[in-house]
């Protein structure tokens, strides 16, 4: 057997003693169910996931599930999402059964009312605005959910509201700038 170094310890009394052995053990990978449902807020063009992010999921071994024309106002068709390897449903009761639902603006009471329940849900909840019985249906339900606008960094900063701040920042230059080159000398009342 000798005295290889690498299976044993020197003990402070001079003895070899055995080292513990770090092994490899294989993780069981489990598939989740992602859904992504079409966004139903007036004026959201946002999707909760590009078509990259979706090929990287799945490429994990995660199903994702979008609602036809989830991704339509933020420019990316379905096609798009079914070769990242989306499936593209018709209902979004069928997306709202998901594990994991992601969504950019929060569930309405009908939305939640569409979940099956013990699920989580990631998406923006404008908590200070809701009302007591929102809260209480994903109560019911058993839904965890997380406020992305709650979400902090190791600098206790929120880089999600940042995000979101510097798109819609340029959004607005974007938008005034089309405007303004519209203007033929008079200014729109």
């Amino acid at each position: 057997m000798g005295n290889n170094p690498q299976l044993f310890n020197m003990s402070p009394s001079g003895q070899l003693m055995p080292k513990e052995e770090m092994l490899e053990v294989g993780r069981k990978k489990s598939q989740l169910v992602i859904g992504v449902p079409k966004e139903t807020q007036l004026e959201e063009k946002r999707v909760a996931l590009a078509p990259e992010a979706v090929s990287v999921l799945t490429l994990n071994g995660h199903r994702v599930i979008f609602e036809a024309g989830a991704g339509f106002s933020a420019k990316f068709p379905d096609l798009e999402y079914v070769e990242a390897g989306a499936e593209i449903v018709y209902e979004a009761a069928e997306v709202f059964r998901a594990d994991l639902v992601l969504k950019v603006a929060p569930p309405s009471n009908q939305e939640i009312s569409l979940m099956k329940g013990r699920q989580t849900l990631i998406s923006s909840l404008q908590l200070g605005t809701q009302h007591e019985e929102y809260f209480r249906l994903m109560m019911g339900k058993k839904i965890t959910a997380i406020a992305f606008e709650h979400i902090k960094d190791k600098t206790k900063s929120f880089p999600l509201v940042r995000a979101m701040s510097e798109i819609a920042g340029s959004t607005a230059v974007l938008i005034a700038s089309e405007y303004l080159s519209r203007v033929s000398g008079d200014i729109p009342h």
